[in-house]
């Protein structure tokens, strides 16, 4: 069962990464990062592109061999508890830090934040488990 959870994971974070190639063009970032000196405008695409990085690499492992992070090692402890909290992290700001003032409306809209946040919420309490499994494990 936490074999298919993490394969379902990782195939989530691909997804994840795929549709976030859409943001820059549904939020206009090239028309709103125009304005910001040239320094800030490169720093913000360099942290899209390693938070775009990251869901891929984490997806990746997770689609590819699931198996790594339930062998009950500390790596698989570690890294799983590591996907956890980034993954709460992005939950947390979904409800505690963004201007919903601004957000899109619609029908296209709110079915995608509820896909996304249905998601973060899904791969927060899987790798959770995983890190849990894997310390018990450690014992």
């Amino acid at each position: 069962m936490f074999r298919t959870a993490i394969l379902l994971a990782g195939l989530a974070q691909i997804a994840i990464a795929g549709t976030s190639l859409l943001i820059p063009r549904l939020l206009r970032w090239r028309e709103e990062t125009a304005r910001l000196e040239p320094l800030t405008r490169q720093v913000f695409w360099t942290y899209a592109t390693y938070t775009f990085a990251t869901n891929l690499a984490f997806g990746s492992l997770s689609a590819c061999a699931p198996e790594l992070l339930l062998d009950g090692s500390m790596l698989a402890a570690m890294v799983s508890l590591f996907i956890c909290l980034y993954w709460a992290g992005r939950l947390a700001v979904q409800f505690t830090y963004y201007d919903r003032s601004v957000a899109a409306t619609g029908a296209i809209f709110r079915i995608a934040e509820v896909a996304y946040v249905g998601g973060f919420a899904y791969l927060t309490v899987v790798y959770g488990a995983a890190a849990v499994h894997n310390l018990r494990s450690l014992g």
